[in-house]
């Protein structure tokens, strides 16, 4: 009888990781490129990103997490994370995703407000008096000269990580119980705590 692998099971003899986070992206690349900073050789952590097919509504994203999560290895340990922008999706959109969160102490919603690259600024500023996402871009390609989606990843060190990590929580002040409403905040730092305390 041939038995069907599962799309995360580990070859016997591969190392297991002591935890493994899934995360759900709205984007194609940079999210990509950012998570996979934190995968290394010497980390007890693995990060596995589900890739953007094109179709990037919170219904989306949400979609790929539980079909994947129906056909994976996930233990007790692991944790699954999905991480969309605010954008121009409705409350509605947004509150299922919140929804799905609270389901497991072992899922999360990462949210930036406007969108993923807020963040990014938040590794080199403070993020001050941002309006829209067009500044949110313009801010960060005073750091990031030619920003096109793809991150310079010796920029991101771990010095300004703990940094964005810092800025970020002194902006979500009182933390917020589900996403940021208003633009100039993001809950990301709050899944790169648990990757980088695990």
């Amino acid at each position: 009888m041939v038995q069907r692998r599962r799309k995360f099971q580990r070859p016997l003899g591969e190392r297991r990781y002591r935890k493994l986070f899934i995360i759900g992206v709205e984007g194609k690349e940079t999210e990509l490129q950012y998570f996979g900073l934190f995968n290394s050789r010497e980390s007890v952590v693995h990060i596995k990103c589900l890739k953007n097919d094109k179709k990037s509504a919170p219904s989306h994203v949400l979609k790929r997490m539980q079909a994947f999560l129906e056909d994976a290895s996930f233990s007790e340990s692991d944790e699954a994370w999905l991480v969309v922008d605010r954008d121009g999706w409705t409350e509605s959109q947004l509150a299922t995703l919140f929804s799905w969160s609270q389901k497991s102490d072992h899922y999360g919603l990462a949210l930036s407000n406007p969108k993923f690259e807020y963040w990014l600024l938040l590794h080199f500023e403070d993020g001050d008096n941002i309006g829209s996402s067009r500044e949110c871009m313009d801010r960060l390609e005073r750091y990031l000269p030619g920003y096109n989606k793809h991150i310079d990843e010796r920029k991101f060190t771990r010095e300004r990580i703990y940094e964005a990590i810092r800025r970020a929580k002194n902006r979500d002040n009182p933390p917020c119980t589900d996403w940021p409403h208003i633009i100039g905040n993001t809950t990301v730092y709050k899944l790169v705590e648990r990757i980088i305390h695990s």
